[in-house]
């Protein structure tokens, strides 16, 4: 598996320290970011998915923890959007440059809003897609926020 990805260099390049985490990637599981949290023994809480929306009429990338739901309204609001709406598989992967599965906020082909759910930013380091199926990067918050210029909101 390659440890150099978009988001890797993105990472690098704004110098962050962070942790590579690979583990054997399920196509077939239901729910991706808890695959992952089991295969690794991470907290899903902390071990974030990655999701695209629109949120009126932008796209946004919207981080939550792996074990809940993102609240379309709140994240709307959050964008101050009338609406919100997640992205199709192909429509994501157009935009972002990765393989659902693999789509890390890291280094996207087009920079977005991010906003990522608030209550995740209390953990020492939280675990998010690393830009290629079965590769996580594990960071602090502080860095996370700093190269992601992300909003914090109440977002599940």
């Amino acid at each position: 598996m390659a440890k150099s990805t978009p988001a890797t260099l993105a990472l690098q390049k704004a110098g962050a320290a962070f942790a590579l985490h690979e583990y054997d990637y399920d196509p077939n599981a239901e729910r991706i970011g808890m695959q992952a949290a089991e295969a690794l023994g991470i907290e899903p809480q902390r071990l974030l998915k990655t999701l695209m929306a629109r949120a009126g009429d932008k796209v946004v990338c919207v981080l939550a923890p792996s074990d809940r739901e993102v609240n379309l309204k709140k994240l709307a609001a959050a964008a101050g959007a009338k609406s919100a709406a997640m992205l199709g598989a192909a429509e994501a992967e157009r935009i972002t440059g990765y393989h659902v599965g693999g789509i890390s906020p890291f280094g996207q082909k087009k920079r977005v809003p991010v906003f990522i759910e608030q209550s995740t930013l209390t953990f020492a380091r939280l675990v998010l897609n690393g830009g290629q199926r079965g590769l996580q990067v594990e960071l602090t918050p502080v860095d996370l926020m700093k190269v992601l210029g992300a909003t914090a909101a109440e977002l599940c």
